[in-house]
């Protein structure tokens, strides 16, 4: 099996609490040809400080400081200093489950490019998800088993935004993290939508989303 390097984009802010498991879900997955390029959105607590300690432990991790202000910068200056074949996202306040790398780098490897890999998520809380959450976590995990979330997408994002993987050359394509108008998240969607990507089936959980 190939073994492409995954380039890992997370922009972060304030998440002190939620960094050391996310980091961590990163460190422990089975798939280990990765890199994480993590960004700095002007954090005022003690995010930095921390994200530069386990840095210094794991060559992987790059940590930069963002040139300007917001996710869409913050998301550019990662992409700029990516270096892998395949490119993923992440939120710094949610967790990886083991095996996410791995099952969707497998996907796009076996499918080959102008695919988008995703999995299904599962939305979580300290204080428990509401009816709402719970139904849009069923609603977009039905589309992701059968790989038809573009059918709806007029209806709701139906690629969450941490939890895809493209080639590198696919994204370059779409021009991404270039918007003004609309959340980054649909933005994306659509651009993968209009370049007619197709959305690989996928029966695995993959990804843990934290919603306040």
């Amino acid at each position: 099996m190939q073994n492409p390097l995954v380039s890992i984009l997370i922009p972060f802010k304030n998440t002190d609490q939620y960094l050391a498991e996310c980091l961590e879900s990163i460190i422990n997955q089975t798939y280990t040809n990765w890199e994480l390029i993590i960004v700095d959105d002007h954090s005022t607590d003690t995010s930095y400080q921390y994200v530069k300690s386990v840095a210094a432990i794991d060559s992987r991790i790059t940590l930069l400081k963002n040139e300007g202000f917001g996710i869409i910068a913050a998301l550019k200056l990662a992409y700029a200093y990516s270096k892998g074949e395949f490119i993923t996202r992440m939120d710094s306040d949610d967790i990886m489950h083991t095996s996410k790398l791995e099952t969707l780098a497998t996907k796009l490897l076996s499918h080959g490019k102008n695919h988008l890999a995703t999995g299904l998520v599962h939305y979580f809380s300290e204080d428990g998800i509401s009816d709402g959450y719970r139904k849009y976590e069923n609603w977009l995990n039905k589309l992701t088993r059968t790989g038809t979330n573009y059918s709806e997408i007029y209806k709701e994002c139906v690629i969450p935004s941490p939890c895809w993987m493209v080639y590198k050359t696919d994204l370059a394509a779409v021009n991404a993290f270039n918007t003004s108008r609309y959340p980054e998240d649909y933005d994306l969607a659509f651009r993968f939508y209009e370049a007619g990507y197709k959305i690989i089936p996928c029966e695995n959980q993959v990804h843990l989303n934290l919603h306040y």
